[in-house]
Protein backbone atom coordinates (compact mmCIF):
# COMPACT_ATOMS: atom_id res chain seq x y z
CA UNK A 1 0.00 0.00 0.00
CA UNK A 2 1.35 3.05 -0.91
CA UNK A 3 1.69 5.93 1.69
CA UNK A 4 -0.16 9.60 -0.37
CA UNK A 5 2.24 12.76 0.92
CA UNK A 6 0.12 15.07 2.02
CA UNK A 7 0.69 18.64 0.59
CA UNK A 8 1.09 21.29 3.26
CA UNK A 9 -0.52 24.58 2.71
CA UNK A 10 -0.18 27.86 4.65
CA UNK A 11 -3.14 29.81 6.23
CA UNK A 12 -2.80 32.41 3.41
CA UNK A 13 -2.98 29.57 1.15
CA UNK A 14 -5.67 27.98 2.43
CA UNK A 15 -8.18 31.28 2.02
CA UNK A 16 -6.77 31.82 -1.06
CA UNK A 17 -7.88 28.43 -2.21
CA UNK A 18 -11.29 28.37 -0.97
CA UNK A 19 -12.39 31.68 -0.07
CA UNK A 20 -10.62 33.82 -2.99
CA UNK A 21 -7.11 36.13 -3.12
CA UNK A 22 -6.78 38.80 -1.41
CA UNK A 23 -8.34 41.51 -2.84
CA UNK A 24 -11.21 40.10 -3.98
CA UNK A 25 -14.74 40.99 -2.91
CA UNK A 26 -15.30 37.77 -1.07
CA UNK A 27 -11.99 37.46 0.74
CA UNK A 28 -12.64 41.29 1.53
CA UNK A 29 -15.70 40.24 3.23
CA UNK A 30 -14.37 36.86 5.42
CA UNK A 31 -11.41 38.73 7.04
CA UNK A 32 -13.89 42.28 7.51
CA UNK A 33 -16.09 39.95 9.21
CA UNK A 34 -13.57 38.07 11.03
CA UNK A 35 -11.84 41.39 12.62
CA UNK A 36 -15.68 42.53 13.62
CA UNK A 37 -15.84 39.26 15.11
CA UNK A 38 -12.77 39.48 17.48
CA UNK A 39 -13.45 43.27 17.89
CA UNK A 40 -16.95 42.30 19.53
CA UNK A 41 -15.12 39.01 21.32
CA UNK A 42 -12.72 42.07 22.94
CA UNK A 43 -15.10 44.24 24.09
CA UNK A 44 -17.14 40.86 25.75
CA UNK A 45 -13.79 39.93 27.37
CA UNK A 46 -12.98 43.62 28.68
CA UNK A 47 -16.23 43.55 30.15
CA UNK A 48 -16.30 40.65 32.32
CA UNK A 49 -12.98 41.35 33.12
CA UNK A 50 -13.77 45.15 34.76
CA UNK A 51 -16.80 42.88 36.41
CA UNK A 52 -19.54 44.47 34.78
CA UNK A 53 -22.99 43.30 33.12
CA UNK A 54 -23.97 43.81 29.53
CA UNK A 55 -27.00 46.47 31.87
CA UNK A 56 -24.41 48.24 33.71
CA UNK A 57 -22.35 48.85 30.42
CA UNK A 58 -25.07 49.80 28.22
CA UNK A 59 -25.81 52.44 31.26
CA UNK A 60 -22.88 53.46 31.35
CA UNK A 61 -22.87 54.91 27.36
CA UNK A 62 -26.69 55.06 27.58
CA UNK A 63 -27.86 52.11 25.54
CA UNK A 64 -29.87 49.65 25.96
CA UNK A 65 -28.50 45.77 27.43
CA UNK A 66 -29.57 44.59 24.07
CA UNK A 67 -27.49 46.82 22.24
CA UNK A 68 -24.90 45.85 23.90
CA UNK A 69 -25.49 42.03 23.57
CA UNK A 70 -25.93 42.63 20.06
CA UNK A 71 -23.25 44.51 20.05
CA UNK A 72 -20.37 41.80 21.31
CA UNK A 73 -21.93 39.35 18.67
CA UNK A 74 -22.28 41.54 15.68
CA UNK A 75 -20.33 44.51 15.38
CA UNK A 76 -20.92 45.01 11.69
CA UNK A 77 -24.17 47.78 12.07
CA UNK A 78 -22.01 49.81 14.61
CA UNK A 79 -20.48 53.20 14.17
CA UNK A 80 -17.44 53.73 15.20
CA UNK A 81 -18.39 56.50 17.59
CA UNK A 82 -20.16 53.65 19.45
CA UNK A 83 -17.50 51.52 19.70
CA UNK A 84 -15.38 54.39 21.01
CA UNK A 85 -17.41 55.18 23.68
CA UNK A 86 -17.77 50.95 24.40
CA UNK A 87 -13.67 51.24 25.07
CA UNK A 88 -13.79 54.67 26.89
CA UNK A 89 -16.35 53.36 29.12
CA UNK A 90 -14.72 50.32 29.80
CA UNK A 91 -11.32 52.30 30.16
CA UNK A 92 -9.31 50.76 27.79
CA UNK A 93 -6.94 52.21 25.65
CA UNK A 94 -7.67 53.00 21.92
CA UNK A 95 -5.64 53.28 18.89
CA UNK A 96 -7.13 53.25 15.57
CA UNK A 97 -5.38 53.23 12.50
CA UNK A 98 -7.31 53.53 8.87
CA UNK A 99 -5.08 53.13 5.84
CA UNK A 100 -6.51 54.40 2.35
CA UNK A 101 -3.82 54.21 -0.40
CA UNK A 102 -1.21 56.24 0.49
CA UNK A 103 -2.56 58.17 3.23
CA UNK A 104 -2.73 56.70 7.24
CA UNK A 105 -4.95 58.43 9.48
CA UNK A 106 -4.74 57.43 13.55
CA UNK A 107 -7.15 57.79 16.38
CA UNK A 108 -5.87 57.65 19.74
Amino acid sequence: MEKKKQKIMTLDQMKDKHIGKTGTPERDKYEFDLQMEVLGNMIKSIRKERKLTQEQLGKLIGVQKSQISKLERNTKNVTIETILKVFRALKANVKVSIEMNESKFKIA
